[in-house]
């Protein structure tokens, strides 16, 4: 797994319970662990110094916050397996009815796990965080959970299995576009290319400005025998997000197709 994906992915888990304190008033703990993360982003070995000398002196449920934030500085400096182990420190302090939370660290973990190529225990914790958010009556959560461990059977050669938690995911958060992408990417993989096709779509009208749902579609269109179909997507793709990895990307296509690449 790519260590920007997974980087991208952990910072979406760390950071959404920020969104969603209103149910409760943030505490004095709650500030603490968000100036820590802000450290994290900026100075990661300075917030692991910081995450550190939080943790001396604390235990039980108190103590899952700076772990969540030492896990949080480690994937800052690429240490995936400290960050893993982290993350599980955190959801493990955590008390042992408290599911909502123990399924998000408990994910934070596996995409570390994921970040490093240990696939095996990627599995393994993204299972269990699944089987939390379950417990938590949190679908969307656990239709994220079920395409992220996906990803780990895919490293693991597990194609069938893989399609398997992606038809789970799918069911569980519907909603989510990145379900359908990786539905659809790993159709193509998989030689069908009209389900890819179908999948592809529903990701497009899911979020239509998604830059790697435009590149994907994109190629589907070309392995289908649709150049021109490829090359609308490619180019929509350097137009409206041209400063991306995907647009970088989608140009390198095009050049292939022979098709003159608009300037940057």
């Amino acid at each position: 797994m790519p260590a920007l994906l997974a980087a991208t992915l952990i910072l979406a888990q760390a950071t959404a319970p920020e969104a969603a304190i209103p149910a409760a008033l943030p505490t004095v703990e709650d500030d603490r662990l968000l100036a820590c993360k802000r450290e994290a982003r900026s100075d990661p070995a300075q917030a692991i110094n910081t995450a550190v000398e939080w943790l001396q002196g604390t235990s039980g449920p108190p103590a899952s916050l700076p772990q969540e934030c030492l896990g949080f500085a480690y994937m800052g400096i690429l240490r995936w397996q400290a960050a893993k182990d982290s993350f599980v420190l955190a959801r493990d302090s955590r008390v042992f009815d408290d599911h909502a939370e123990r399924a998000r660290l408990g994910a934070m973990a596996g995409n570390a796990a994921l970040a490093g190529d240990a696939n095996g225990q990627a599995l393994v914790l993204l299972q269990t965080a699944q089987d939390d958010a379950i417990a938590a009556q949190d679908r969307v959560m656990a239709g994220q959970i079920a395409s992220e461990k996906a990803r780990a059977l895919v490293g693991l050669g597990r194609t069938t299995d893989a399609a398997t938690a992606l038809e789970e995911a799918r069911d569980l958060a519907p909603q989510n576009a990145e379900v359908w992408l990786l539905s659809a990417t790993l159709a193509r993989r998989m030689d069908d290319l009209p389900t890819a096709q179908g999948w592809i779509e529903t990701a497009a009208g899911l979020d239509p400005a998604n830059p790697s749902i435009g590149l994907e579609a994109g190629v589907i269109a070309a392995l289908a025998g649709f150049p021109e179909a490829a090359r609308d997507s490619w180019l929509s793709v350097i137009a409206t997000a041209g400063s991306t990895p995907q647009a970088e990307t989608a140009r390198g296509y095009l050049e292939q197709l022979g098709v003159e690449v608009p300037p940057r």
